[in-house]
């Protein structure tokens, strides 16, 4: 395990239990070690799993504590470690955040599948419900004319109205929208048992 700091596997929860996201266990240590007016950011979790009667891996505890705490844990079996001048130290596979209760959010990117989702497969300009292959993407201001490949400048359009459109605004074209369009909500990073770095991890996720 001489390269396990340098692994990506330890999972982050922010204040309330909620995975944000796993980090390089190098990266834990040093947020578990680090202090910001003398308090300490976050605590490493010691944890144990157990399989309840349906199989499924179950919390036995969970404690968060500090880093001082930390190193003075036994290395059990099955647990990974870290080889230090002073003997083993178990890998921190789950941190919390003492303050940050945040959840990270994605924010979706301009593409014909999240036009059309976002505009429920329906023309923007007739309203009628598209079949997938009698759809396309329609610049609103004509990219000819200065029309960007954003959000707000791109709608759901029946290809033969598109076609008929052309190289026009939709006044221009006798075409009114049937909504303003606009950038989709921002969306929770949401993480799942199925992103699990360590299988212990799991009942940590949704």
């Amino acid at each position: 395990m001489s390269d396990i700091l340098n692994k990506q596997i330890t999972l982050k929860l922010n204040s309330h239990w909620v995975a944000v996201g796993h980090v390089l266990v190098r990266d834990a240590i040093t947020f578990l070690c680090s202090e910001n007016g003398g308090q300490k950011p976050g605590y490493a979790m010691d944890y144990q799993t157990v399989i309840d009667e349906n199989g499924e891996s179950v919390l036995a505890y969970a404690t968060p504590v500090g880093w001082d705490e930390w190193i003075q844990l036994p290395v059990r079996d099955g647990d990974l470690a870290i080889n230090t001048g002073r003997g083993q130290i178990r890998v921190p596979l789950v941190v919390v955040c003492a303050n940050y209760a945040k959840v990270p959010t994605k924010t979706a990117r301009v593409s014909a599948g999240t036009i059309r989702d976002r505009d429920g497969g329906i023309c923007q300009y007739t309203g009628r419900k598209l079949a997938r292959g009698d759809g396309n993407l329609d610049h609103v201001i004509p990219r000819s004319r200065g029309g960007r490949d954003t959000f707000e400048n791109l709608v759901w359009a029946d290809k033969q109205v598109n076609t008929l459109k052309a190289d026009r605004t939709p006044e221009e074209a006798g075409l009114r929208l049937i909504r303003r369009p606009k950038a989709p909500p921002s969306m929770p990073v949401v993480i799942t048992a199925q992103d699990a770095r360590h299988p212990s991890q799991r009942p940590f996720l949704l």
